[in-house]
Protein backbone atom coordinates (compact mmCIF):
# COMPACT_ATOMS: atom_id res chain seq x y z
CA UNK A 1 0.00 0.00 0.00
CA UNK A 2 1.61 3.30 -1.09
CA UNK A 3 1.96 6.00 1.51
CA UNK A 4 -0.39 8.97 1.09
CA UNK A 5 1.19 12.05 -0.38
CA UNK A 6 0.88 15.61 0.82
CA UNK A 7 -2.45 16.92 -0.39
CA UNK A 8 -2.49 19.68 -2.98
CA UNK A 9 -3.44 23.22 -2.03
CA UNK A 10 -7.17 22.89 -1.20
CA UNK A 11 -7.99 26.28 -2.70
CA UNK A 12 -9.57 26.10 -6.17
CA UNK A 13 -7.22 27.16 -8.94
CA UNK A 14 -9.99 27.85 -11.46
CA UNK A 15 -12.97 30.23 -11.27
CA UNK A 16 -16.33 28.53 -11.81
CA UNK A 17 -18.61 29.97 -14.49
CA UNK A 18 -21.29 27.31 -15.08
CA UNK A 19 -23.00 29.31 -17.81
CA UNK A 20 -19.82 29.07 -19.92
CA UNK A 21 -19.71 25.28 -19.53
CA UNK A 22 -23.41 24.56 -19.98
CA UNK A 23 -23.27 23.33 -23.59
CA UNK A 24 -21.63 19.96 -24.37
CA UNK A 25 -18.73 20.34 -26.81
CA UNK A 26 -16.47 18.04 -28.90
CA UNK A 27 -13.05 16.91 -27.74
CA UNK A 28 -11.59 18.07 -31.07
CA UNK A 29 -9.30 15.17 -31.83
CA UNK A 30 -10.12 16.16 -35.41
CA UNK A 31 -11.71 19.03 -37.26
CA UNK A 32 -14.31 18.67 -38.59
CA UNK A 33 -15.35 16.20 -35.88
CA UNK A 34 -16.71 12.71 -36.49
CA UNK A 35 -20.21 14.13 -35.93
CA UNK A 36 -19.93 15.68 -39.39
CA UNK A 37 -18.98 12.43 -41.16
CA UNK A 38 -21.34 11.30 -43.93
CA UNK A 39 -21.64 8.09 -45.96
CA UNK A 40 -20.72 9.83 -49.21
CA UNK A 41 -17.21 8.35 -49.17
CA UNK A 42 -15.93 5.01 -50.44
CA UNK A 43 -12.87 2.93 -51.19
CA UNK A 44 -11.30 5.07 -53.89
CA UNK A 45 -11.45 8.19 -51.74
CA UNK A 46 -8.74 6.55 -49.66
CA UNK A 47 -6.88 5.34 -52.74
CA UNK A 48 -6.73 8.86 -54.16
CA UNK A 49 -5.46 10.26 -50.85
CA UNK A 50 -2.78 7.57 -50.62
CA UNK A 51 -1.65 8.29 -54.17
CA UNK A 52 -0.87 11.89 -53.14
CA UNK A 53 1.50 10.91 -50.31
CA UNK A 54 5.03 12.05 -51.10
CA UNK A 55 8.08 9.80 -51.15
CA UNK A 56 9.55 11.07 -47.88
CA UNK A 57 6.37 12.49 -46.35
CA UNK A 58 5.97 11.62 -42.65
CA UNK A 59 3.15 9.14 -42.11
CA UNK A 60 1.78 7.66 -38.89
CA UNK A 61 -0.08 4.35 -38.67
CA UNK A 62 -2.85 3.35 -36.29
CA UNK A 63 -4.01 -0.27 -36.02
CA UNK A 64 -7.30 -0.93 -34.25
CA UNK A 65 -7.98 -4.14 -32.30
CA UNK A 66 -11.72 -3.91 -31.48
CA UNK A 67 -11.78 -6.63 -28.82
CA UNK A 68 -11.41 -6.83 -25.04
CA UNK A 69 -11.28 -9.80 -22.68
CA UNK A 70 -13.83 -7.98 -20.51
CA UNK A 71 -16.18 -5.17 -21.57
CA UNK A 72 -16.22 -2.17 -19.24
CA UNK A 73 -19.61 -0.51 -18.86
CA UNK A 74 -18.37 3.06 -19.14
CA UNK A 75 -16.38 2.54 -22.34
CA UNK A 76 -17.31 4.38 -25.53
CA UNK A 77 -14.85 2.55 -27.80
CA UNK A 78 -15.91 0.35 -30.72
CA UNK A 79 -15.12 -3.00 -29.13
CA UNK A 80 -16.52 -6.47 -28.52
CA UNK A 81 -15.76 -9.46 -26.32
CA UNK A 82 -12.67 -11.50 -27.22
CA UNK A 83 -14.36 -14.74 -26.23
CA UNK A 84 -13.94 -16.71 -29.45
CA UNK A 85 -10.52 -17.45 -30.90
CA UNK A 86 -11.97 -18.04 -34.37
CA UNK A 87 -13.46 -14.56 -34.49
CA UNK A 88 -10.16 -13.00 -33.46
CA UNK A 89 -8.24 -14.98 -36.09
CA UNK A 90 -10.69 -13.96 -38.84
CA UNK A 91 -10.34 -10.33 -37.86
CA UNK A 92 -6.54 -10.46 -37.75
CA UNK A 93 -6.38 -12.21 -41.14
CA UNK A 94 -8.47 -9.37 -42.59
CA UNK A 95 -6.34 -6.74 -40.88
CA UNK A 96 -3.20 -8.34 -42.32
CA UNK A 97 -4.76 -8.21 -45.76
CA UNK A 98 -5.63 -4.54 -45.31
CA UNK A 99 -2.04 -3.82 -44.24
CA UNK A 100 -0.79 -5.44 -47.44
CA UNK A 101 -3.34 -3.57 -49.61
CA UNK A 102 -2.52 -0.13 -48.26
CA UNK A 103 1.20 -0.82 -48.29
CA UNK A 104 0.96 -1.87 -51.95
CA UNK A 105 -0.98 1.27 -52.86
CA UNK A 106 1.69 3.45 -51.25
CA UNK A 107 4.39 1.48 -53.05
CA UNK A 108 7.11 2.46 -50.61
CA UNK A 109 6.12 6.13 -50.47
CA UNK A 110 5.70 7.77 -47.09
CA UNK A 111 8.12 7.52 -44.18
CA UNK A 112 6.51 5.74 -41.22
CA UNK A 113 7.52 7.49 -38.01
CA UNK A 114 4.83 6.20 -35.62
CA UNK A 115 2.95 2.92 -35.27
CA UNK A 116 0.19 2.89 -32.65
CA UNK A 117 -1.93 -0.09 -31.61
CA UNK A 118 -5.22 0.74 -29.90
CA UNK A 119 -8.63 -0.67 -29.22
CA UNK A 120 -10.34 -2.20 -27.49
CA UNK A 121 -7.32 -3.88 -26.02
CA UNK A 122 -4.46 -4.93 -28.30
CA UNK A 123 -3.40 -7.44 -25.65
CA UNK A 124 -6.69 -9.25 -26.18
CA UNK A 125 -4.85 -11.05 -28.99
CA UNK A 126 -2.00 -13.50 -28.41
CA UNK A 127 1.59 -12.20 -28.26
CA UNK A 128 2.44 -14.31 -31.30
CA UNK A 129 -0.35 -12.63 -33.25
CA UNK A 130 1.08 -9.27 -32.28
CA UNK A 131 4.43 -10.43 -33.69
CA UNK A 132 2.73 -11.24 -37.00
CA UNK A 133 1.13 -7.81 -37.17
CA UNK A 134 4.39 -6.00 -36.48
CA UNK A 135 6.24 -8.09 -39.06
CA UNK A 136 3.52 -7.43 -41.65
CA UNK A 137 3.61 -3.68 -41.06
CA UNK A 138 7.39 -3.52 -41.33
CA UNK A 139 7.27 -5.54 -44.56
CA UNK A 140 4.47 -3.49 -46.17
CA UNK A 141 5.59 0.04 -45.31
CA UNK A 142 8.76 2.10 -45.37
CA UNK A 143 9.61 1.94 -41.66
CA UNK A 144 12.75 3.65 -40.45
CA UNK A 145 13.01 3.03 -36.72
CA UNK A 146 9.44 4.16 -35.93
CA UNK A 147 8.17 4.86 -32.42
CA UNK A 148 5.81 1.99 -31.53
CA UNK A 149 3.10 2.44 -28.89
CA UNK A 150 0.48 0.05 -27.51
CA UNK A 151 -2.62 0.44 -25.35
CA UNK A 152 -2.67 -2.14 -22.56
CA UNK A 153 -5.38 -3.60 -20.35
CA UNK A 154 -3.60 -4.60 -17.12
CA UNK A 155 -6.09 -7.43 -16.59
CA UNK A 156 -4.76 -9.41 -19.55
CA UNK A 157 -1.11 -8.39 -19.48
CA UNK A 158 1.51 -10.97 -18.54
CA UNK A 159 5.19 -11.83 -18.93
CA UNK A 160 4.65 -13.35 -22.39
CA UNK A 161 3.13 -10.09 -23.60
CA UNK A 162 5.94 -8.08 -22.01
CA UNK A 163 8.48 -10.17 -23.92
CA UNK A 164 6.54 -9.54 -27.14
CA UNK A 165 6.76 -5.79 -26.56
CA UNK A 166 10.47 -6.04 -25.88
CA UNK A 167 11.34 -8.07 -28.97
CA UNK A 168 9.29 -5.73 -31.17
CA UNK A 169 10.89 -2.57 -29.80
CA UNK A 170 7.77 -1.05 -28.27
CA UNK A 171 8.80 2.19 -26.57
CA UNK A 172 5.48 3.48 -25.22
CA UNK A 173 2.47 1.97 -23.50
CA UNK A 174 -0.78 3.38 -22.18
CA UNK A 175 -2.56 1.65 -19.31
CA UNK A 176 -6.29 1.86 -18.79
CA UNK A 177 -6.34 2.52 -15.03
CA UNK A 178 -9.43 4.80 -14.67
CA UNK A 179 -9.72 4.48 -10.88
CA UNK A 180 -7.95 2.66 -8.04
CA UNK A 181 -11.06 2.61 -5.81
CA UNK A 182 -12.44 -0.98 -5.62
CA UNK A 183 -16.04 0.15 -5.09
CA UNK A 184 -15.88 2.38 -8.17
CA UNK A 185 -14.22 -0.35 -10.22
CA UNK A 186 -17.17 -2.61 -9.42
CA UNK A 187 -19.65 0.11 -10.41
CA UNK A 188 -18.08 0.68 -13.85
CA UNK A 189 -17.25 -2.96 -14.59
CA UNK A 190 -13.46 -2.71 -14.43
CA UNK A 191 -12.11 -4.61 -11.43
CA UNK A 192 -8.30 -4.54 -11.29
CA UNK A 193 -6.50 -4.46 -7.94
CA UNK A 194 -3.65 -2.03 -7.37
CA UNK A 195 -1.21 -4.94 -7.26
CA UNK A 196 -2.22 -5.94 -10.80
CA UNK A 197 -1.47 -2.47 -12.13
CA UNK A 198 1.78 -2.37 -10.16
CA UNK A 199 2.83 -5.69 -11.72
CA UNK A 200 1.99 -4.45 -15.23
CA UNK A 201 4.16 -1.37 -14.73
CA UNK A 202 7.04 -3.53 -13.53
CA UNK A 203 6.74 -5.81 -16.57
CA UNK A 204 6.64 -2.83 -18.91
CA UNK A 205 9.74 -1.25 -17.38
CA UNK A 206 11.52 -4.60 -17.54
CA UNK A 207 10.62 -4.84 -21.23
CA UNK A 208 12.31 -1.52 -21.96
CA UNK A 209 9.17 0.58 -22.33
CA UNK A 210 10.44 4.07 -21.52
CA UNK A 211 7.18 6.04 -21.57
CA UNK A 212 4.15 4.79 -19.64
CA UNK A 213 0.83 6.62 -19.62
CA UNK A 214 -2.07 6.14 -17.20
CA UNK A 215 -5.61 6.94 -18.29
CA UNK A 216 -7.63 8.15 -15.27
CA UNK A 217 -11.22 9.34 -14.91
CA UNK A 218 -13.20 11.74 -12.78
CA UNK A 219 -16.95 12.30 -12.71
CA UNK A 220 -17.68 8.60 -12.07
CA UNK A 221 -20.82 7.50 -10.20
CA UNK A 222 -20.40 7.82 -6.42
CA UNK A 223 -16.85 9.08 -6.88
CA UNK A 224 -15.73 11.44 -4.11
CA UNK A 225 -12.83 13.86 -4.00
CA UNK A 226 -11.16 11.45 -1.57
CA UNK A 227 -11.52 8.61 -4.10
CA UNK A 228 -9.91 10.71 -6.80
CA UNK A 229 -7.11 11.92 -4.53
CA UNK A 230 -6.31 8.35 -3.54
CA UNK A 231 -6.22 7.27 -7.20
CA UNK A 232 -3.89 10.14 -8.05
CA UNK A 233 -1.60 9.32 -5.12
CA UNK A 234 -1.46 5.61 -5.94
CA UNK A 235 -0.84 6.37 -9.61
CA UNK A 236 2.00 8.75 -8.82
CA UNK A 237 3.59 6.14 -6.56
CA UNK A 238 4.07 3.94 -9.65
CA UNK A 239 5.98 6.66 -11.53
CA UNK A 240 4.11 7.01 -14.84
CA UNK A 241 5.68 9.33 -17.38
CA UNK A 242 2.31 10.67 -18.51
CA UNK A 243 -1.23 10.84 -17.20
CA UNK A 244 -4.44 11.66 -19.03
CA UNK A 245 -7.32 12.62 -16.75
CA UNK A 246 -10.67 12.48 -18.52
CA UNK A 247 -14.15 13.38 -17.39
CA UNK A 248 -16.55 10.44 -17.71
CA UNK A 249 -19.07 11.10 -20.49
CA UNK A 250 -22.42 9.46 -19.70
CA UNK A 251 -24.23 9.09 -23.05
CA UNK A 252 -26.30 5.89 -22.79
CA UNK A 253 -28.40 7.00 -25.79
CA UNK A 254 -25.23 6.52 -27.85
CA UNK A 255 -23.48 3.78 -25.83
CA UNK A 256 -26.10 1.24 -24.64
CA UNK A 257 -23.70 -0.56 -22.26
CA UNK A 258 -23.66 2.59 -20.11
CA UNK A 259 -27.26 1.87 -19.12
CA UNK A 260 -25.78 -0.42 -16.47
CA UNK A 261 -24.42 2.69 -14.74
CA UNK A 262 -26.74 4.48 -12.32
CA UNK A 263 -27.08 8.01 -13.70
CA UNK A 264 -28.54 9.25 -10.42
CA UNK A 265 -25.18 8.53 -8.72
CA UNK A 266 -23.18 10.77 -11.07
CA UNK A 267 -21.66 13.94 -9.56
CA UNK A 268 -23.27 17.18 -10.67
CA UNK A 269 -21.57 19.77 -12.87
CA UNK A 270 -19.98 21.66 -9.98
CA UNK A 271 -18.63 18.47 -8.41
CA UNK A 272 -17.14 17.38 -11.76
CA UNK A 273 -15.50 20.78 -12.09
CA UNK A 274 -14.05 20.50 -8.57
CA UNK A 275 -12.65 17.04 -9.34
CA UNK A 276 -10.97 18.26 -12.54
CA UNK A 277 -9.50 21.11 -10.53
CA UNK A 278 -8.29 18.72 -7.83
CA UNK A 279 -6.52 16.55 -10.40
CA UNK A 280 -4.86 19.57 -11.98
CA UNK A 281 -3.63 20.99 -8.66
CA UNK A 282 -2.38 17.61 -7.43
CA UNK A 283 -0.38 16.78 -10.54
CA UNK A 284 1.09 20.25 -10.93
CA UNK A 285 2.10 20.20 -7.25
CA UNK A 286 3.98 16.96 -7.94
CA UNK A 287 6.03 18.65 -10.66
CA UNK A 288 4.27 17.37 -13.74
CA UNK A 289 3.78 19.66 -16.75
CA UNK A 290 0.20 20.42 -17.81
CA UNK A 291 -0.23 19.51 -21.47
CA UNK A 292 -3.36 20.95 -23.01
CA UNK A 293 -6.47 20.67 -20.88
CA UNK A 294 -6.33 17.05 -19.67
CA UNK A 295 -2.83 15.60 -20.18
CA UNK A 296 0.15 15.77 -17.83
CA UNK A 297 3.74 14.65 -18.30
CA UNK A 298 7.02 14.45 -16.45
CA UNK A 299 9.25 17.42 -17.38
CA UNK A 300 11.70 15.27 -19.39
CA UNK A 301 8.99 13.44 -21.34
CA UNK A 302 8.68 14.21 -25.06
CA UNK A 303 5.10 15.42 -24.57
CA UNK A 304 6.14 17.99 -21.97
CA UNK A 305 9.02 19.12 -24.17
CA UNK A 306 6.63 19.63 -27.10
CA UNK A 307 4.30 21.67 -24.89
CA UNK A 308 7.16 23.92 -23.82
CA UNK A 309 8.60 24.27 -27.33
CA UNK A 310 5.29 25.07 -29.01
CA UNK A 311 5.31 21.93 -31.19
CA UNK A 312 2.42 20.16 -29.46
CA UNK A 313 -0.26 18.75 -31.79
CA UNK A 314 -3.68 17.17 -31.38
CA UNK A 315 -4.97 14.15 -33.30
CA UNK A 316 -7.01 10.99 -32.74
CA UNK A 317 -4.53 9.92 -30.05
CA UNK A 318 -5.19 13.14 -28.14
CA UNK A 319 -2.34 15.54 -27.38
CA UNK A 320 0.84 14.39 -29.11
CA UNK A 321 4.24 15.50 -30.29
CA UNK A 322 3.64 13.67 -33.60
CA UNK A 323 3.88 16.25 -36.36
CA UNK A 324 2.74 14.03 -39.26
CA UNK A 325 -0.10 15.47 -41.34
CA UNK A 326 -1.04 12.01 -42.67
CA UNK A 327 -2.41 9.35 -40.35
CA UNK A 328 -3.48 6.03 -41.87
CA UNK A 329 -5.95 4.03 -39.78
CA UNK A 330 -6.24 0.28 -40.24
CA UNK A 331 -8.91 -2.00 -38.79
CA UNK A 332 -12.64 -1.73 -38.17
CA UNK A 333 -13.77 1.83 -37.29
CA UNK A 334 -10.21 3.22 -37.70
CA UNK A 335 -9.97 6.77 -39.05
CA UNK A 336 -7.43 8.05 -41.56
CA UNK A 337 -6.53 11.74 -41.72
CA UNK A 338 -5.23 13.63 -44.75
CA UNK A 339 -4.98 17.40 -45.26
CA UNK A 340 -8.13 17.49 -47.40
CA UNK A 341 -10.22 14.65 -45.93
CA UNK A 342 -10.98 12.39 -42.97
CA UNK A 343 -12.03 8.82 -43.79
CA UNK A 344 -13.37 6.09 -41.50
CA UNK A 345 -13.49 2.35 -42.01
CA UNK A 346 -16.71 0.43 -41.46
CA UNK A 347 -17.39 0.10 -37.73
CA UNK A 348 -19.09 -3.30 -37.98
CA UNK A 349 -16.42 -6.00 -38.19
CA UNK A 350 -18.56 -8.06 -40.59
CA UNK A 351 -18.86 -5.15 -43.01
CA UNK A 352 -15.19 -4.37 -42.59
CA UNK A 353 -14.30 -7.98 -43.44
CA UNK A 354 -16.62 -8.06 -46.47
CA UNK A 355 -15.13 -4.90 -48.01
CA UNK A 356 -11.53 -6.03 -47.60
CA UNK A 357 -12.36 -9.52 -48.89
CA UNK A 358 -13.88 -7.89 -51.98
CA UNK A 359 -10.53 -6.25 -52.65
CA UNK A 360 -11.69 -2.76 -51.69
CA UNK A 361 -10.60 -0.44 -48.93
CA UNK A 362 -13.02 -0.52 -45.99
CA UNK A 363 -14.04 3.16 -46.09
CA UNK A 364 -17.66 3.73 -45.02
CA UNK A 365 -17.80 7.37 -43.89
CA UNK A 366 -15.85 10.57 -43.99
CA UNK A 367 -15.78 14.31 -44.47
CA UNK A 368 -13.91 16.65 -46.78
CA UNK A 369 -11.77 19.51 -45.48
CA UNK A 370 -11.80 22.64 -47.61
CA UNK A 371 -9.49 25.61 -47.14
CA UNK A 372 -11.74 27.19 -44.52
CA UNK A 373 -11.94 23.93 -42.56
CA UNK A 374 -8.17 23.69 -42.54
CA UNK A 375 -7.84 27.27 -41.35
CA UNK A 376 -10.43 26.85 -38.62
CA UNK A 377 -8.86 23.52 -37.66
CA UNK A 378 -5.52 25.26 -37.12
CA UNK A 379 -7.17 27.94 -35.00
CA UNK A 380 -8.86 25.33 -32.81
CA UNK A 381 -5.70 23.22 -32.52
CA UNK A 382 -3.57 26.23 -31.61
CA UNK A 383 -5.98 27.27 -28.88
CA UNK A 384 -6.03 23.77 -27.40
CA UNK A 385 -2.31 23.05 -27.68
CA UNK A 386 -0.53 26.35 -27.00
CA UNK A 387 -3.35 28.58 -25.82
CA UNK A 388 -2.92 31.32 -28.39
CA UNK A 389 -3.82 31.88 -32.02
CA UNK A 390 -3.47 34.68 -34.55
CA UNK A 391 -6.66 34.99 -36.58
CA UNK A 392 -6.03 35.29 -40.34
CA UNK A 393 -6.35 38.89 -41.51
CA UNK A 394 -8.40 38.07 -44.57
CA UNK A 395 -11.01 35.96 -42.78
CA UNK A 396 -14.28 37.40 -41.49
CA UNK A 397 -14.49 36.26 -37.87
CA UNK A 398 -16.34 39.23 -36.38
CA UNK A 399 -19.22 37.00 -35.25
CA UNK A 400 -16.80 34.68 -33.50
CA UNK A 401 -15.06 37.57 -31.75
CA UNK A 402 -18.44 38.79 -30.49
CA UNK A 403 -19.26 35.33 -29.13
CA UNK A 404 -15.95 35.33 -27.27
CA UNK A 405 -17.02 38.38 -25.25
CA UNK A 406 -18.42 36.42 -22.25
CA UNK A 407 -15.09 34.60 -21.89
CA UNK A 408 -13.19 37.87 -22.13
CA UNK A 409 -15.50 39.51 -19.59
CA UNK A 410 -14.87 36.58 -17.22
CA UNK A 411 -11.11 37.14 -17.43
CA UNK A 412 -10.46 33.88 -19.25
CA UNK A 413 -9.06 35.22 -22.52
CA UNK A 414 -7.26 38.29 -23.81
CA UNK A 415 -7.99 39.62 -27.29
CA UNK A 416 -5.46 42.00 -28.80
CA UNK A 417 -6.19 42.90 -32.40
CA UNK A 418 -6.43 39.53 -34.17
CA UNK A 419 -4.66 37.63 -31.39
CA UNK A 420 -6.68 35.44 -29.00
CA UNK A 421 -4.86 34.18 -25.92
CA UNK A 422 -6.14 31.85 -23.20
CA UNK A 423 -5.24 33.11 -19.74
CA UNK A 424 -4.22 30.64 -16.97
CA UNK A 425 -7.75 30.28 -15.49
CA UNK A 426 -9.07 29.24 -18.93
CA UNK A 427 -7.78 25.63 -18.82
CA UNK A 428 -11.18 24.00 -18.11
CA UNK A 429 -12.89 26.30 -20.63
CA UNK A 430 -10.50 25.59 -23.51
CA UNK A 431 -12.88 23.38 -25.51
CA UNK A 432 -15.79 25.74 -24.97
CA UNK A 433 -13.66 28.61 -26.26
CA UNK A 434 -12.34 26.61 -29.22
CA UNK A 435 -15.81 25.59 -30.30
CA UNK A 436 -16.63 29.24 -31.08
CA UNK A 437 -14.59 28.75 -34.26
CA UNK A 438 -16.35 25.52 -35.29
CA UNK A 439 -18.61 26.37 -38.23
CA UNK A 440 -20.08 22.85 -38.38
CA UNK A 441 -21.13 22.38 -34.80
CA UNK A 442 -24.87 22.01 -34.28
CA UNK A 443 -26.50 23.41 -31.14
CA UNK A 444 -27.24 19.91 -29.90
CA UNK A 445 -26.78 19.12 -26.20
CA UNK A 446 -26.71 15.34 -26.74
CA UNK A 447 -24.02 14.66 -29.32
CA UNK A 448 -20.97 15.58 -27.29
CA UNK A 449 -19.55 15.21 -23.79
CA UNK A 450 -19.64 17.78 -21.00
CA UNK A 451 -17.22 20.68 -21.43
CA UNK A 452 -15.44 19.65 -18.21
Amino acid sequence: MPAPRIAADPRPSWPYHPELLATPVPRYTSYPTAAEFTEEFESEDLGTALDRVGNDEPVSLYLHIPYCREICWYCGCSTGAANRSGRLKTYLDTLLREVAMIGARLGGRGRIGRIAFGGGSPNAIAPEQFDLLIDAVRAAFSCQDPIVSVEIDPRGFDADWARALQRNGVARASLGVQTMAPHLQAIIGRVQPFELIQRAVGLLRGAGVDSINFDLMYGLPNQTDEDLQDTLDRSLSLGPDRLAVFGYAHVPHIIPRQRRIDATALPDARARFAQADLAYRTLIAEGLVAVGFDHFAQPADALALAARCGTLRRNFQGFTEDGAEVLVGLGASAISAFPDRLLQNAKNTGQYHARIEAGAFAIARGVGRDREDRTRGRIIEQLLTCGVTELPAGMDLESELERLAPFEDAGLIAITGRSVRLLPPAVPYARAIATIFDRHRAASTTRFSAAI
